[in-house]
């Protein structure tokens, strides 16, 4: 199929109906995830493979939805073994929709500050801090695209079925105006993983992805949230300890 008079970029994933099939119709039961960008949503194609699907919120001009489709063909582009895939884009309507590979094991914060936390083996955790690191180098220094994530945090950091690491949602951020209210955190990274010169000047360069991973290494190390507001005042933030 081709999107807006263009050959597809992915594989099929220019076509909103076999998107629409895959996740039987965006059902409920197959919602994985919610933020300020939108809805994930888990997919399993006819060839049995399964995909995630991002749906943006906001509706989007014709314009925007062009440009959305420029943009995404870039960021398909960047590939590295740390980074999750992007295998393709649709639009339907004002709808905008990407489609990633599935990361089976979630997402590194469910294993840090969830149900199954203290379970990640040493090994694991120093496997996740050295392939993070790989993948953002890639995405400071080698990729064509030159991006800069914005929000590295320990909810972007997806783990495959090996326990390797995979940064999402890089790229995202050109999507959005930066007055979106409702993506105003998106934008502004998230509160204790933002570098401070980002956070209170808006000075945004490659430094305020390598502070937000620092941050999450003292996740990883401590098996501590970086903000922890159900503790106590003086031991709610991860660096003030």
């Amino acid at each position: 199929g081709n999107l807006g008079g263009r050959q597809t970029i992915g594989q099929v994933f220019s076509d909103y109906e076999v998107v629409r099939n895959a996740t039987d119709n965006f059902d409920g039961r197959n919602l994985v995830g919610k933020g300020g960008f939108g809805e994930v949503y888990k997919g399993r194609l006819v060839d049995g493979r399964t995909i995630a699907v991002k749906k943006l919120n906001g509706r989007q001009s014709t314009q925007a939805l062009d440009e959305f489709v420029k943009e995404v063909e870039l960021i398909s582009s960047v590939r590295h073994r740390n980074l999750v895939r992007l295998l393709g884009c649709c639009t339907h309507g004002h709808e905008r929709l990407l489609v990633y590979e599935f990361m089976s094991n979630n997402s590194l914060d469910k294993h840090l500050f969830g149900d199954a936390k203290n379970q990640l083996q040493w090994d694991v955790r120093f496997s996740i801090v050295l392939g993070t690191a790989r993948g953002l180098a890639y995405l400071h220094d080698d990729s064509n695209a030159r991006i800069i994530q914005r929000d590295i945090k320990a909810a972007n950091i997806l783990l495959d079925d090996k326990f390797q690491p995979r940064i999402a949602d890089f790229g995202l951020a050109k999507f959005f105006p930066e007055g979106e209210t409702q993506v105003s955190t998106r934008i502004g990274g998230t509160i204790g993983y933002t570098a401070p010169e980002y956070a209170l000047q808006g000075q945004l360069s490659e430094k305020a992805d390598v502070y937000s991973y620092g941050i999450v290494i003292l996740e990883i190390v401590s098996g501590r949230n970086c903000n922890d507001l159900k503790l106590p005042k003086p031991l709610q933030f991860l660096l003030q300890l």
